[in-house]
């Protein structure tokens, strides 16, 4: 993220120097009307808008990546929380569990326990029912310090989402305020173009309906309706099938089991998109390649993806991988290239599992 602040600041700076020399060397004023030297100023300051134009729209491609992460690190956030408050449960479930059996043990445990002990028919029925009152007391404190573990866990995770998230909201906050700063000059330089063309219309006056055609038609803005719907199509249609390593299909499936609910559809409708991906020239060709892509999937760099591959995907997840890699695809979403955790958007879209799927970023 430092590399892409520095670079923008850096190509800020050169632009406002080029934008100074260009200015310097090319005055707007009215001494210098022959049509030569203004059709130079003219080409100069076109060049230069050119320049802005371009950056701008780098950075509008930049924003709009970031903005893709930042939503799909929020979606995992959210999941994050909704575990995080499953994990408390369980815990407090198991305190209270626990202060219950204690309670009982003190108020009726002797008799009860040497009731136990002396019940015994054998040396070894009475160390076997010893060892279970001992072992009792192990399994309470050994599950609640587990169930500490994993709660300390996904805190950790949910602390490290939130740091990332915040780095990637200044990082956008710093690209939108170079934007606007480019969009301003860009401003400038037009009015300053727009007055040099005027006094070289006024020279060519025989050229003043053409230019004036042009600049109009330069103008005129067009505008991209992206429409997304809903359903849920819960068919399997068959597409195509890929030659993957058993490798690949334990890494899909652990991609599955990180994005997706434990539901066969919810799952071959994440593994759907993986496969569009693959199959699109717009991203990399192989499975690998589309889940390591950067900024694509929220596992990969939050490291939850690497604990499933440690731990090994469920049975049904490697099916559903399975499954897709040979040609399974979910009609509700054969159309598919993105999704984010449903709770975390109000974008429209199908929506299976705990995702929703649309087209389009």
């Amino acid at each position: 993220m430092n590399t892409h602040k520095k670079r923008w600041i850096q190509s800020g700076i050169a632009l406002l120097c080029s934008l100074a020399i260009v200015l310097s060397v090319f005055p707007v004023s009215a001494d210098n009307d022959d049509i030569e030297s203004l059709e130079s100023q003219s080409s100069a300051l076109e060049t230069q808008l050119q320049g802005i134009n371009e950056d701008i729209l780098a950075l509008s491609e930049e924003l709009s990546g970031t903005q893709m992460q930042l939503e799909i690190l929020t979606g995992e956030i959210e999941r994050t929380s909704d575990e995080l408050e499953k994990a408390q449960e369980n815990e407090n479930k198991q305190y209270e569990d626990m202060k219950a059996r204690i309670k009982y043990m003190y108020e009726h445990g002797n008799a009860t326990l040497l009731e136990m002990l002396f019940s015994a028919e054998n040396m070894t029925d009475f160390l076997n029912k010893a060892d279970f009152i001992e072992n009792l007391s192990t399994y309470d404190r050994e599950a609640l310090d587990e169930l500490k573990a994993i709660h300390q866990q996904i805190e950790d995770q949910q602390e490290t989402l939130s740091a990332q998230q915040a780095s990637l909201t200044e990082l956008q906050s710093e690209l939108q305020a170079q934007q606007d700063a480019l969009q301003a000059k860009a401003e400038e330089t037009s009015t300053d173009l727009a007055d040099v063309q005027a006094r070289l219309e006024a020279a060519r006056e025989e050229e003043a309906r053409r230019i004036a055609a042009e600049e109009a038609a330069a103008a005129a803005a067009a505008q991209e309706t992206v429409a997304s719907g809903g359903g849920y199509d819960s068919s399997v249609t068959t597409g195509g099938s890929i030659n993957a390593s058993t490798d690949e299909v334990t890494l899909l499936a652990a991609l599955l089991q990180c994005e997706a609910v434990q539901n066969y559809d919810a799952l071959l409708a994440v593994a759907t998109v993986v496969m569009n991906r693959v199959e699109s020239s717009r991203f990399p060709n192989s499975i690998r390649g589309v889940i390591y892509a950067s900024g694509q999937f929220a596992p990969v760099w939050t490291g939850s993806l690497n604990r499933v591959l440690k731990n090994g995907p469920t049975s049904l997840s490697v099916q559903v991988a399975q499954d897709a890699i040979n040609g399974a695809r979910l009609s509700a979403v054969a159309d598919c290239y993105y999704f984010l955790y449903a709770p975390s958007t109000n974008r429209t879209g199908v929506v299976i599992g705990d995702n929703v799927f649309f087209r389009t970023w």
